[in-house]
């Protein structure tokens, strides 16, 4: 067993589950009626409201000693230290830098990286403005009217998720797309509607050679120089966010227009960087700048507060809680604003990537669960999809809900129905539906006998199930910030208790590596033979379908 396992706080959270597991949460909101004060956290306007978990004061004094046991607080000092905790790639761990608007000193094996990370932020600011305001000009002396931003992974999530948050403050004058998938039908589709003349494509690779993106960086390069083929009007709509300076400038990018990334930042944790290039270009760097007050606000809430008044190690204990202990192998995110879309899909990679580990610090197989499954949508689409799995089905699936007060273009009537609904479903988890309740419902509708009998079963619901609401006044660049970054937070902190490295990602590579090799088969006219059968049947199907 190890050392997790067999930790004294674990041992006395097993056998306190075994006391609490069977416990209703009607329960013990009846026996608590300052349940909610107790169970509900505020940072400026951001509340979380953590009262419909399945746990008592106990279960968070026994959760707030595991993460004593665990080291939480040093491994947090450890983090803003610039310490090097990403031990496989022997690297810090900084994207906290990036928004610390205090600019505070960061060493980084002995040298404050806050300098480089300021020039680099007046760097995005005098580039986006010059293409906000026209200033910027294509080869034929025409203002940029499109962004293309191609990337992928944390260079496409990041900016795609922040970017659609933040459409209200967007520039109309400018439109931002995003290319990642190396299918064709993503970048011809992007492509089709645009004009060379007035089209600037940032390509965002931190080697400048990832396949996928590289793929597609070339095919608008060729798809520029068709229709105009001086490949010195390349420098005029195309940049990039690399550290190959060799490999961009060989593309065709004036050296001035490249914008540096650092090692000390993974690239799901990127869009504070230059990777955001594409969000300070649709909102303008002064909302850009907002977004990372926003988050600089969480991380100084993060390293300060204590455990019990923390958001970030809360929402991390009650994670850990239910994959477990109460074995829960999915978790739910649950945006109801529509600007929020791409929220769950951000969280997916930035949780699943991060914690999808199976081997801990010291190289060792693990023996819990790690890393849920994340999913999600927007709330109210949710409802009419996938929450009667949540409400009656067998899994355990906690969930967030988030939503915002206020509507920057409030609607008559659209607001109040949709934050009744927040509420309501956020009740419904908790409190279910007895067999008796259902039986009055239905008496109330007029049946009876056999036909309410046989009814009456599939009426009923369980509840207990968890949720937190994380409610705040408007959906801003700030606010925006506070979310990102606590969630982040949160998944450090799990990763911290489960003692694996949330910031490697070496189960990446293996793909990449064998699509290298398949590759180079799919190219030739001779049958595979090399894989196991069912691969090399596959390939060659292929082959000969390409070929019919």
């Amino acid at each position: 067993m190890s050392k997790l396992t067999t930790s004294a706080s674990w041992q006395a959270l097993q056998e306190h589950f075994k006391q609490i597991h069977g416990t209703h949460m009607r329960q013990l909101f009846a026996e608590d009626p300052k349940r909610f004060a107790r169970f509900s956290l505020q940072l400026d306007d951001l509340l979380l409201d953590y009262s419909k978990n399945r746990i008592t004061p106990t279960t968070l004094d026994l959760l707030l000693q595991l993460a004593h046991e665990c080291d939480v607080p040093k491994w947090i000092e450890r983090m803003f230290n610039g310490d090097i905790i990403n031990h496989t790639e022997h690297r810090a761990v900084l994207h906290i830098a990036l928004r610390n608007r205090a600019n505070r000193p960061i060493q980084v094996q002995g040298q404050d990286v806050m300098p480089d990370v300021n020039a680099m932020l007046g760097k995005i600011r005098g580039f986006t403005e010059q293409v906000r305001n026209g200033h910027w000009l294509g080869y034929s002396q025409q203002r940029i009217t499109d962004v293309v931003n191609i990337g992928v992974g944390g260079s496409d999530l990041g900016p795609v998720m922040a970017t659609e948050a933040l459409r209200p403050y967007a520039s109309r004058d400018l439109h931002v797309h995003f290319v990642s998938n190396v299918d064709e039908n993503h970048i011809t589709d992007v492509l089709e509607s645009l004009d060379p003349q007035t089209t600037l494509f940032i390509i965002v690779s931190k080697t400048f050679t990832t396949q996928e993106t590289l793929t597609n960086a070339e095919t608008a390069r060729e798809w520029f120089l068709a229709q105009h083929p001086d490949t010195a009007a390349i420098a005029k709509h195309f940049v990039a966010v690399s550290d190959n300076v060799k490999a961009a400038s060989e593309f065709g990018i004036d050296p001035d227009n490249l914008f540096k990334m650092w090692d000390w930042v993974g690239g799901r944790y990127s869009l504070w960087s230059a990777v955001g290039l594409s969000i300070a270009c649709a909102v303008g760097m002064d909302n850009f700048e907002q977004l990372l007050e926003g988050a600089h606000d969480m991380d100084e809430h993060f390293r300060t507060a204590p455990l019990e008044q923390n958001m970030p190690v809360i929402l991390g204990l009650l994670g850990v809680w239910y994959s477990n202990f109460f074995n829960a192998q999915t978790y739910a995110v649950l945006p109801y604003d529509q600007h929020l879309r791409f929220l769950p899909d951000y969280l997916r990679q930035a949780d699943m990537e991060s914690n999808g580990k199976s081997v801990d610090r010291e190289g060792k197989p693990v023996d819990y669960s790690t890393g849920p499954i994340v999913f999600g949508s927007v709330g109210i689409s949710g409802q009419h999809a996938f929450y009667q799995l949540m409400h009656q089905g067998t899994p355990l699936i906690p969930a967030d809900l988030l939503a915002a007060a206020v509507n920057l273009k409030p609607l008559r009537k659209h607001h109040e129905i949709l934050m009744a609904n927040v509420f309501a479903q956020a009740e419904a988890f908790m409190r279910g539906k007895t067999e008796k309740e259902a039986r009055a419902e239905l008496q109330a509708q007029g049946l009876t006998g056999d036909a309410l009998e046989n009814l009456l079963p599939y009426k009923v619901f369980a509840g207990n199930k968890p949720t937190n609401l994380l409610l705040f006044h408007t959906l801003n660049p700030r606010t925006l910030g506070r979310l990102v970054a606590l969630y982040e937070h949160k998944i450090f902190v799990q990763g911290v208790i489960w003692n694996i490295n949330s910031f490697d990602q070496w189960g990446v590579e293996l793909g990449k590596q064998l699509a290298k090799t398949v590759l180079g088969e799919l190219q030739g006219d001779a049958s595979v033979s090399s894989h196991d059968c069912s691969t090399n049947g596959l390939i060659n199907y292929y082959k000969k379908l390409r070929k019919d």
